[in-house]
């Protein structure tokens, strides 16, 4: 069945950097759009980065534009989260998704269990 598990999440001081990484599994991988997604305390889930599944078209929000980038490597079964100039209200629980098909703009159907991220001082 469809896999994904996210990892490097953890303890950043404000202005720190923290890379996280989603393996997938069960699925061909290099088919399918990724995006990733936060959980703030406080606030409902919301869209932090996705990737087509040739590279081609990436998307930020606000909050993580010019601070994250998205990669992915479909040789690894992997996508990435680079997150810089981390800020306290980047504290969250941080899940990556599984798009329907290969365009960010399609909906998602599998995620996984998410990386903790607490940026504190």
């Amino acid at each position: 069945q469809v896999q994904l598990v996210e990892s490097g999440g953890g303890l950043a001081q404000p202005g720190g950097s923290l890379r996280l990484s989603c393996v997938g599994s069960g699925f061909t991988f290099g088919n399918y759009a990724k995006t990733w997604a936060r959980q703030v305390p406080g606030k409902g889930l919301e869209w932090v980065s996705g990737i087509s599944s040739d590279v081609r078209v990436t998307y930020y929000t606000g909050a993580a534009k010019g601070r994250f980038t998205i990669s992915r490597d479909n040789a690894k079964n992997t996508v990435y989260l680079e997150m810089n100039s981390l800020k306290p209200e980047d504290t969250g629980l941080y899940y990556c998704a599984k798009h329907l098909t290969n365009s960010i703009a399609s909906g998602m159907d599998s995620w996984g269990q998410g990386t903790l991220v607490t940026v504190s001082s």
